[in-house]
């Protein structure tokens, strides 16, 4: 089986262009290319269009007449579920993490035009809260009428990871389009693992020889290591393709979390100015800007050797840039 053998919606523009960054590659001291899965289009695009043409396929063949899923406050994987509520005519839930807003930006104003409902969580409480409250919005929206369909954290699961596994194929279709080999690394920031489980089971089979390497965002390494190789392997049972993976088989650098998920760190603000003025690239400070600083560190380790050929996953996220405003301008 393909991914092409599942029930998918259609939602994302691709395929999304593959562009050659000169100018930040001859600075980092590789040669580097960038996916723009920023480019996917549908509610403000990222990576999280690509789990949800199949994850949505699963609600509506189930009759749903909710999703119910949960992030942070600048989740781009809640904005993008708000919007696909939209498209088909259902109600967003969205539990949050963090506390209510005094002013709704970023994604959060996303999520507020889209219509959704929020409940905001308490960050202390929210890990040990969230399960019950996710429950008790399915059981309300049930009450309603409303068929419930509860999305995890991120899309990620077996079924959206298929999304990911498509994008390899089509990645490499472009390279061979591009008349070149494959690329020694892809890189791309991890929150909830489904994009680089998806990553592992479609270059296993296109990119064998390619190392993928995920940039924590918020949790230590050996948390999704656990995490994405049963992902990987249940997303390869789903296609009955004979694979398995290991924790020995993820690599994840945790060392660029920063403060914390959803908080700026130094170096990945410092990565967003140098892309910005580089390229005119937008990346943000959850994801992309972590995820590039990574890069740029891992380079000068030599974890990732100097000349080689790198392709950065943009996983979207550039509306999360606008709340945190004071923090890239310093005034």
């Amino acid at each position: 089986m393909t991914p092409d053998d599942f029930k998918r919606v259609h939602l994302a523009f691709t395929p999304t262009p593959v562009e050659r960054l000169e100018r930040l590659g001859e600075e980092l001291g590789i040669e580097l290319l960038i996916k723009r899965d920023d480019f996917t289009g549908f509610g403000a695009g990222g990576n999280k269009v690509r789990k949800l043409e199949y994850l949505m396929a699963d609600a509506l063949d189930k009759g749903a007449g909710a999703l119910i899923t949960t992030g942070g406050h600048q989740s781009n994987h809640a904005r993008t579920v708000a919007a696909a509520a939209c498209r088909f005519g259902m109600k967003a839930v969205l539990v949050l993490r963090g506390n209510a807003p005094a002013e709704y930006q970023g994604n959060l104003l996303l999520d507020h035009l889209f219509g959704a409902e929020f409940e905001f969580l308490d960050p202390d409480g929210y890990f040990t809260q969230i399960d019950d409250r996710m429950a008790a919005h399915a059981e309300a929206c049930a009450s309603q009428g409303l068929k419930p369909y509860v999305i995890p954290l991120g899309g990620a699961n077996p079924l959206g990871a298929l999304g990911y596994v498509r994008a390899a194929k089509e990645l490499a279709a472009q390279f061979e389009a591009m008349e070149l080999s494959a690329p020694d690394v892809i890189l791309t920031a991890v929150g909830s693992g489904g994009t680089l489980a998806g990553l592992q089971v479609g270059c296993r089979r296109h990119w064998p020889e390619t190392k993928l390497v995920g940039v924590s965002v918020s949790r230590d390494s050996a948390w999704f290591q656990e995490r994405i190789s049963q992902m990987s392997t249940q997303c390869a049972g789903l296609l009955q393709w004979n694979e398995a993976w290991s924790s020995e088989d993820i690599w994840i650098e945790d060392g660029y979390v920063g403060p914390g998920y959803g908080i700026p760190s130094d170096g990945g603000v410092t990565l967003i100015k140098q892309a910005a003025r580089s390229e005119g690239l937008l990346l943000d400070p959850v994801y992309t800007g972590k995820a590039m600083h990574g890069l740029k560190g891992l380079v000068e380790a030599g974890a990732i050797a100097r000349g080689s050929r790198v392709l950065f996953l943009h996983c979207g996220g550039s509306p999360a840039l606008f709340p945190f405003a004071k923090t890239l301008t310093g005034v």
